[in-house]
């Protein structure tokens, strides 16, 4: 079983910045609390092929986690796939930005999560509780890439 949850933020700065923001992958932190440390693989610009190496705490347990940077495609478009080998994985995920003018850019985010063995029985709760967060998710986007970018 597999499944989607998405959500759409409007972020007040430009769209280059915020998708410089996103692409590095060791901001997540700044947003999804989940997520306890993160290196990038190499510690260069993120390009496809780029992996992001993440500790994160998922009901209690911590788990090593891989992202594969598949496309890049500045500034609108990113995606991933998880490579790690966990119960639950996100198969696919990205972001797509789009310029709103005025310097602010809509964001949307999604992730498609997958269950594996015992995962398959866990998916459908992992996906219910993204799905019930994705809003705040793309709350906690917002709020940490407006920090972070400095207005113009």
């Amino acid at each position: 079983m597999s499944g989607q949850f998405e959500a759409t933020v409007e972020v007040d700065r430009p769209v280059e910045a915020v998708f410089d923001y996103l692409a590095d992958g060791r901001n997540d932190p700044q947003f999804s609390p989940r997520v306890l440390g993160i290196e990038r693989v190499p510690d260069a610009p993120t390009a496809v092929g780029t992996v992001f190496r993440s500790t994160v705490k998922d009901a209690g347990m911590k788990t090593g986690r891989e992202f594969r940077i598949t496309d890049l495609q500045a500034p609108s478009k990113l995606r991933w796939a998880e490579v790690s080998k966990n119960i639950v994985t996100a198969r696919e995920g990205g972001y797509d930005l789009e310029p709103l003018g005025d310097g602010r850019t809509r964001v949307h985010i999604f992730n498609v999560l997958e269950g594996h063995g015992l995962g398959k029985l866990l998916v459908g709760l992992a996906l219910t509780a993204a799905r019930k967060d994705a809003d705040a998710f793309g709350a906690r986007i917002k709020a940490a890439a407006e920090t972070a970018i400095a207005p113009r």
